[in-house]
């Protein structure tokens, strides 16, 4: 080796030694927490009871009426008498307890959801890049499951799903701190049934795993897996733990019987408007892939894809259906239109290319059926078959146009349509879940109170513009601020021969033969 060879490559050695410096800053910060935690705590499994159980309540008791008094002579009007009128007193929640066939149906759609992902999204987005690239894609996707799920339970699920903030959690559940075997989660408090907390934490916990793992779709070939480790948990701590909370964790965006809100049943705006937004940012500050529209960048294996969305769709289920946290009547109709309108999208897609070129391909029916399931999740708990219906041609339609003229018409390379499929499709669903949400379905509001514009309820579609506006700018604000953060620290984008080489090799060291 000769010493100009020797000092370059100790100057790139020294360079990712540098490039892993916030990474062992980060380890260092999250035993120190532990430290902390262990030492100020009695025991690592508290024994508190969580606050969501309610405590234990007497039946309000049935005020007898007063005898009246005679009345005298010369007494006065009787409207000069004033009567108390009876304190109206609020309905007080039933004491938690556990069902256990809500708990069986819950962890079954945690696996579900995490099927989704590993192999699911590995899967469809391994099988539609270059060869030379299918290993990172499965890096990138099988790597975030590791992390989110470790951020998850150190502060994300503290962020998204404990205190009454409008905007952000608190730290009082910092690594699930008063969570025991003992503790239970009511999903509804007028409801007793209730699951595990810990099942609770754990079904979540595979929609932030999910959300981030979309992203990687519209970076592809040009990302470093350093730069994507920082990524993945700043993003999860700074945009998907905060929208989680706005939405389902009580925060300013939610939707209850008391205060109507952004209606999202699994995750229009918290998981797919956020995942596309997030990744067409992405796309834009790293720029186009070399080559991008000169050179054939086709997909080098269409049955891993094929593979993926098939997982994808039997794991939608546990995402759309496993949404109702428990095994009742909602599940069964989320289930129902789920099927329905992917099916519609699918079928859309395809005819609208089948007219367009010519012939209809395997890479846009499964693009069209993973469109319709994208749409149909923040409805699928508020629709009835005629929404399902109406979502899934419009998803099919929408995208399909998103993801040629739409991505022609303004040229960013969004590799695998990350933007196209869920940011697009994610905005479709949620405005059409205003229209066609109804009381018959889910009487969120209200057994007397319309939902959706379907049901007379015009308003409605107010607050489902808001939740999108919302996301899309937090969601686009701050992942910019994260991703010029990380390129000033140790760079985003991979080296231009280490691009050509494909980062399967220049990345990890392996290739696929």
């Amino acid at each position: 080796m000769t010493a100009l060879a020797w000092n370059t490559d100790w100057g790139r050695r020294a360079y990712a030694a540098w490039a892993r410096l916030p990474l062992m800053l980060l380890a260092l910060l999250a035993l120190l927490a532990l430290g902390n935690y262990l030492a100020t705590s009695k025991a690592f499994a508290q024994t508190t009871p969580p606050t969501t159980e309610a405590p234990k309540a007497e039946p309000p008791r049935a005020k007898a009426p007063k005898a009246e008094a005679p009345k005298p002579a010369d007494a006065k009007p009787a409207q000069e008498t004033k009567k108390e009128e009876p304190k109206k007193e609020e309905p007080k929640k039933p004491k938690a307890e556990l069902n256990t066939g809500d708990t069986a149906w819950m962890l079954t759609s945690t696996a579900l959801v995490l099927l989704m992902t590993i192999p699911g999204v590995a899967f469809f987005y391994g099988g539609m890049v270059r060869k030379k690239s299918v290993l990172s894609v499965m890096m990138h996707v099988f790597a975030t499951a590791c992390i989110v799920a470790v951020v998850w339970v150190v502060v994300g699920y503290s962020l998204a799903f404990s205190g009454s903030g409008s905007y952000i959690g608190d730290m009082a559940q910092f690594f699930l701190k008063g969570i025991t075997v003992e503790s239970l989660k009511q999903p509804v408090d007028s409801v007793a049934n209730a699951i595990p907390e810990t099942v609770f934490v754990m079904f979540q916990m595979t929609f932030a795993i999910i959300t981030p793992a979309l992203i990687v779709g519209a970076y592809v070939d040009r990302m470093k897996f350093s730069a994507m480790v920082l990524f993945m948990i700043l993003w999860s701590l700074v945009v998907y733990a905060p929208i989680a909370h706005w939405v389902w964790g009580g925060g300013w965006l939610a939707a209850t019987a008391d205060a109507p809100g952004a209606l999202d049943f699994a995750g229009g705006t918290v998981v797919h408007i956020n995942a596309g937004i997030a990744g067409l940012m992405c796309a834009l500050v790293l720029g186009k892939r070399i080559g991008y529209g000169t050179e054939n960048m086709a997909p080098h294996n269409l049955t891993l894809s094929v593979a993926g969305a098939s997982l994808l769709w039997v794991g939608w289920f546990g995402f759309n259906a496993g949404s109702a946290v428990a095994s009742n009547n909602a599940a069964g109709m989320a289930m129902l239109v789920t099927m329905l309108a992917t099916a519609v999208a699918a079928l859309v897609w395809m005819l609208l290319e089948w007219m367009a070129r010519g012939k209809a391909s395997i890479l846009g029916i499964i693009s069209g059926a993973v469109a319709g399931l994208v749409a149909i999740t923040p409805a699928s708990g508020f629709v009835g078959v005629l929404g399902a219906f109406v979502i899934g041609i419009a998803a099919g339609a929408v995208c399909f146009w998103a993801c040629t003229a739409l991505k022609r018409m303004f040229k960013y390379d969004d590799a695998l349509d990350a933007f196209g499929v869920h940011g697009i499709g994610g905005i479709v669903g949620a405005l059409l879940t205003g229209v066609f949400a109804t009381k018959a379905v889910n009487a969120i509001y209200g057994t007397d109170k319309a939902v959706g514009w379907i049901d007379g309820n015009a308003g409605q579609m107010w607050h489902q513009i808001k939740g999108i506006l919302a996301t899309m700018i937090w969601c686009g604000v701050a992942t910019l601020v994260i991703l010029l953060i990380i390129k000033a620290i140790v760079g985003l984008r991979v080296g231009a021969d280490q691009e050509r080489e494909g980062l399967d090799l220049a990345e990890h060291g392996e290739t696929v033969h």
